[in-house]
């Protein structure tokens, strides 16, 4: 028996440091009406693991989201956000073979798609005149008058505390967006890692200075993901997918 705890105490302590990710260098870069983009190489030493966060943060009092729908799929996330002079913007939510949107999908007040219930699919990021919101499906409401709204899944972080569960085996670019503290949101991309260990990077891990992260969902991922960043002078700081994406999440003035 204490051959027995011994082996689980030292489990317990190997997966608690196979869990920190320590920041090893970030950097900042000024974008367009007070955006900024950070971007942070993290370490796991535990595990010998490193991964690279990008994030386009600013204040939900000066900007806002837009969907911008690629239906034909022949625009990539940078030529699509050039086009429309969005400040920054990453790839959306899922789609099937045909390009259908899959979950709910709303683009300048218009319903595209409908909220769909579906085990992957926890939550919807929203835009309205009243802020930008990161909901679960439960808290949604059909009635509230949004501007923008991507569902999306699954949820990685929920009151400042990554979600338990979440599938720790397959690895994949990830893209997704997080509401936090003093009205600051955040669209993000991140290299390689498990839905686990993103989650536990965006609880623990301080990426952009005194900006807590309170919720994250996760949005279209893999060769999907994709980012970019308008920046302050000229040109853009541009991640792209891999393939052909059916819209996109941009970072707008408010009006």
């Amino acid at each position: 028996m204490p051959r027995l705890r011994a082996a689980l105490l030292f489990l317990a302590v190997a997966t608690t440091a196979n869990a920190q990710w320590s920041i090893e260098s970030a950097t900042s870069e000024p974008g367009r009406a007070g955006l900024v983009h950070r971007h942070v190489v993290l370490e796991n030493s535990g595990a010998d693991q490193r991964a690279t966060v990008d994030l386009a943060v600013f204040s939900s009092k000066s900007c806002t989201l837009r969907v911008v729908q690629n239906e034909d799929g022949t625009s990539a996330l940078a030529d699509a956000m050039t086009r429309e002079k969005c400040l920054a913007g990453v790839n959306g939510g899922y789609f099937d073979p045909s390009f259908a949107p899959i979950g709910l999908l709303i683009a300048d007040g218009k319903t595209i798609a409908p909220l769909l219930r579906a085990r992957l699919l926890t939550g919807v990021l929203t835009a309205s005149p009243r802020g930008i919101q990161i909901v679960l499906i439960g808290e949604f409401s059909r009635t509230a008058k949004l501007s923008a709204a991507v569902e999306g899944g699954p949820f990685l972080v929920d009151l400042g505390k990554s979600v338990r569960g979440l599938d720790d085996s397959r690895s994949a670019r990830r893209t997704f967006a997080v509401t936090g503290t003093n009205d600051r949101v955040a669209l993000g991309w991140c290299s390689e890692t498990t839905l686990a260990e993103l989650a536990t990077i965006l609880a623990t891990a301080q990426l952009a200075g005194d900006f807590k992260i309170q919720r994250a969902l996760n949005l279209d991922g893999g060769s999907s993901s994709a980012f970019w960043f308008a920046r302050q002078q000229e040109g853009a700081f541009s991640i792209s997918e891999q393939k052909s994406v059916r819209d996109f999440v941009a970072v707008v003035p408010s009006r």
